[in-house]
């Protein structure tokens, strides 16, 4: 007969993942939190072109910047938002402020066409399109008589 630990949780893979996590320093859990103001980007590339579909919800158009210099791409955005909220005749107002940015940086190829770009945001979703020139056709090798 062996000796058995019997685990009476009824959940213990969530109740593991809830201690590794609360053992986690707080440093850990402020790195989480600040890598979360970033908004991930898909980057997919055609035969025409770069595209790159950036996902930040809840933004408003105006609010990016897209800067293309020296072979650098830019994203950047500041979302600020404020509410104000009286309670009846008390003459009581509570405002409450959003605030968020954040920066993105790419280097194009050298196959980019910089002043082609272009730029829609749309269902929280902001795509780049980012034409690329046409490859030439590699010619094949061929034997140069010496004379």
């Amino acid at each position: 007969m062996a000796l058995m630990k019997i685990d009476h949780n009824l959940f213990p893979r969530l109740a593991n993942t809830w201690e590794d996590f609360l053992a986690r320093e707080i440093s850990d859990v402020t790195e989480y939190k600040s890598s979360c103001n970033v908004p991930a980007v898909n980057i997919v590339e055609t035969t025409n072109s770069f595209m790159l579909h950036l996902a930040a919800p809840g933004m408003k158009r105006e609010e990016f910047k897209v800067n293309v210099d020296n072979g650098i791409l830019t994203i950047s955005a500041e979302h600020k938002e404020g509410h104000t909220y009286k309670e009846g005749d008390n003459k009581v107002t509570r405002q409450e402020f959003c605030y968020s940015n954040f920066k993105r940086s790419f280097t194009l190829p050298e196959s980019a066409l910089p002043e082609k770009i272009e730029a829609a945001y749309e269902n929280g979703i902001l795509s780049i399109t980012i034409p690329k020139q046409a490859h030439e056709k590699a010619t094949p090798m061929r034997q140069i008589a010496v004379r």
